[in-house]
């Protein structure tokens, strides 16, 4: 694997998308930055110089350049909840979330004890990511030590920035799937010790759900997080009325869903909960007192029939949420977050809310960087950040390169129509290519 040391000076030229503010809070002019003719410049992983063509041409005449024409290059796609182990169990049918638990994904999550399955799975997942323009995400891995290995195994030798724990839970789930308290401890300390901060890959502290972890085991998490402050707390969260419902029944001393989590010490800056569906007023205003995140979930919340997120409330002035767009495949039916920024759009539709292709995109990109706190290494193009970054094609298909024709764009206004195509329009044959960490990883249908 080559090493970020040893990746010479280059330079990327074409139009350029990324964002530099929060469109939901500010106008495009001051969030949104596009420059039509660009050159971003990559020394050793890292990006070193980035603006016009014009103004930087000069400074670099004696570095190899490669042109992309007629493209847009944008950040990495940031993924805030996926599960891996759930790769084959995409589109299955027809069941509601706890029922499509026991019929699919436990049985599916067995598998993983063999490490040579959880290995294969782990390479044709992070292909796939890669494909779909998704440099980063949030990973569920299952309970056993095994699958975690075997993701971060292939994420080192891609040179990823990913995020992956072992699942957590002693109770409500077949016993092949369930660990104690006393385990659950013992193997996530040692996976951590040798995963966290290793190259690129981060640790995160993984109960499935409340339903199926004792308050013995949260609260296990819960030291894990005290022991080990810079991990991430990774968990779901009120995504369906009977699970909530049941979390009630099992919790009768808490004063709601989050309560769970909170009484264990779980609810902090580098939480991230997937869904939220079902969150009271009051648990929106504890999730932003506390600076913790939600993964946005659409493509998954309508198969299963969820509910709609209220994303206009999480990201209210009077108690701002950090929210990522999650895929959560395999109950999400699409591992593109162009599809599902397109299905975010539809469900704001649904509650009568406007989402624009702008605010969807930052969703995916800086926005989602600044839910799992790492903002100051991914998200958008400020030199000094990794250069993950993509390449889009908008006239991937003849019916986009008829909806966005005249590319580039000479304006935000017509670029935000034609990002709007992009995202309603486009799959896998819209990223023509993937760069990690400065570093050709796909180009067209090949994974290099």
């Amino acid at each position: 694997m080559q090493t970020l040391a040893d990746q010479p000076i280059q330079g990327i030229r074409s139009a350029f998308l990324d964002f530099v503010g929060d469109p939901f809070y500010t106008d495009d002019a001051s969030s949104v930055r596009y420059i039509s003719d660009g050159l971003l410049v990559v020394e050793n992983g890292v990006i070193v110089d980035f603006g016009s063509y014009e103004n930087l041409r000069n400074h670099y005449t004696n570095i190899p350049i490669t042109t992309y024409s007629n493209n847009l290059v944008m950040p990495g796609f940031i993924d805030t909840h996926i599960h891996y182990s759930q790769y084959e169990i995409i589109a299955a049918y027809g069941e509601q979330l706890l029922e499509w638990l026991n019929k699919y994904v436990f049985p599916t999550e067995k598998k993983f004890k063999d490490k040579s399955h959880a290995k294969k799975i782990a390479a044709l997942f992070l292909d796939e990511l890669l494909k779909q323009g998704t440099t980063t995400a949030l990973v569920f891995a299952t309970v056993h030590a095994e699958s975690v290995d075997a993701f971060f195994e292939g994420a080192s030798h891609r040179n990823l920035r990913m995020i992956c724990g072992k699942v957590l839970m002693d109770r409500n789930a077949p016993s092949y799937l369930t660990d104690t308290p006393e385990t659950a401890y013992e193997e996530t300390k040692k996976l951590i010790q040798k995963w966290h901060n290793h190259n690129r890959l981060l640790y995160a502290i993984t109960p499935r759900f409340a339903i199926t972890s004792t308050n013995e085991q949260l609260k296990i998490a819960g030291k894990l997080l005290q022991e080990f402050p810079d991990i991430y707390l990774h968990t779901h969260l009120s995504e369906n009325i009977q699970e909530v419902q049941w979390v009630a029944k099992l919790f009768p001393n808490s004063l709601g869903y989050l309560d769970v989590y909170d009484r264990a010490g779980l609810v902090g800056k580098k939480s991230v909960f997937a869904h939220g569906v079902q969150l009271t007023d009051a648990e929106f205003e504890r999730l932003s007192e506390a600076k913790a995140a939600i993964s946005f979930c659409p493509t998954s919340n309508l198969f299963l029939g969820s509910g709609l997120f209220r994303l206009s409330q999480a990201k209210s002035n009077q108690h701002p949420v950090k929210v990522g767009l999650g895929t959560d495949v395999g109950a999400g039916t699409s591992f593109s977050l162009l599809h599902t920024a397109n299905e975010a759009y539809k469900v704001m539709q649904l509650q009568g809310k406007p989402l624009s292709a702008f605010k969807a995109l930052f969703l995916a990109t800086l926005g989602g960087a600044q839910a799992l706190s790492i903002e100051d290494k991914l998200g958008n193009f400020e030199p000094g950040k990794e250069a993950d970054f993509i390449v889009l094609d908008l006239h991937a298909t003849p019916l986009m390169a008829n909806r966005t024709s005249r590319f580039p764009a000479q304006s935000l206004e017509d670029l935000a129509e034609k990002v709007f195509g992009l995202m309603m329009l486009s799959d896998d044959r819209a990223v023509q290519a993937v760069y990690i960490a400065g570093k050709l990883a796909h180009s067209l249908a090949t994974v290099l």
